[in-house]
């Protein structure tokens, strides 16, 4: 069974102001692992979340595994994408 992605409002707003390629490439990224998400997803050190990478830009996402959803966290730059995260 695949899993579900939730986007919070915030992480929308980011997505808009990325040059449109960049977004849609995101969006591509994150909708392709809904199937085997533990496959393409890395686990932060110190932070229940996880990361994917998309070139420069990397999306933090929480995992609910028992409900079968991809929470979107945030998403930015790989230089300070971390840094926004806390």
């Amino acid at each position: 069974m695949s899993y579900s992605v939730k986007w919070q409002r915030k992480v929308l707003e980011d997505l808009e102001k990325l040059p449109m390629v960049v977004s849609k490439r995101i969006v591509r990224k994150v909708n392709s692992i809904t199937e085997q998400p533990e496959h393409f997803l890395e686990k932060l050190v110190g932070d229940p979340g996880y990361k994917l990478r998309v070139g420069d830009y990397r999306i933090i996402i929480d995992v609910v595994t028992s409900e079968k959803v991809l929470a979107i966290r945030v998403i930015g730059h790989r230089r300070n994408v971390y840094e926004r995260n806390l």
